[in-house]
């Protein structure tokens, strides 16, 4: 396991996690589908933006992010230094990626010797949701039991803030099924993209 300190969208960042599964992807690995390895076709959308990193050595054209993306960013901070305080915690460590198992994990921080806090940044209807809802959003499952198996760690705090509403905080703690579904799905989805990229080399 590597653990690099760049920061977060610099094109050292970038080249980090060329060609390889970054955990913000994850989901569409687990989408069933009809295709290949029982993939669908979210996944190979994105195995064949891997195959084109791979072999041409450049990132894929990135989001480039909108006002709400922006806010985010400028939000994150904030919602570090309010989680920061409302769980007493000694500190928060923020790194670049992480890299394991032939994937990628961008934390927003490492907590402790055995956490990680992934941070969200919600508008004001969403995050009232979740404030009564009280659970971990199921779109963000893959995302954070990823990255759990990327960090080797036991549990993850999921943090949701919008300027003026409550801070939400919720503790998941690894699910070994699912992470073991993960990992599976990861080596199926690596060995077709290996198939397709020899193809498309062969050509």
């Amino acid at each position: 396991m590597q653990i690099l300190t760049l920061e977060q969208g610099t094109p050292e960042w970038l080249a980090a996690r060329l060609g390889i599964i970054t955990m913000s992807e994850l989901k569409t690995l687990l989408v069933k589908g009809k295709g290949p390895g029982g993939f669908g076709t979210g996944a190979f959308s994105y195995m064949h933006q891997l195959i084109g990193e791979r072999i041409t050595g450049e990132p894929a054209d990135t989001f480039q992010g909108n006002a709400h993306t922006e806010r985010g960013h400028e939000l994150e901070p904030v919602a570090r230094e309010l989680y920061h305080a409302a769980a007493g915690l000694p500190r928060v460590e923020q790194v670049g990626i992480i890299l394991n198992h032939g994937v990628g994990y961008s934390p927003d921080g490492l907590v402790d010797s055995q956490g990680l806090v992934e941070i969200k940044t919600k508008l004001p209807k969403y995050q009232v949701e979740l404030l009564l809802e009280g659970e971990l959003p199921q779109e963000h499952v893959a995302q954070c039991q990823g990255g759990l198996w990327v960090s080797e760690r036991e549990w993850i705090d999921f943090v949701s803030y919008w300027p003026g509403l409550p801070l939400f905080i919720k503790r998941i703690y690894r699910d070994d099924i699912l992470i073991r579904t993960i990992a599976e799905r990861v080596e199926a989805f690596y060995e077709e993209l290996e198939r397709r990229m020899a193809r498309v080399m062969a050509a």
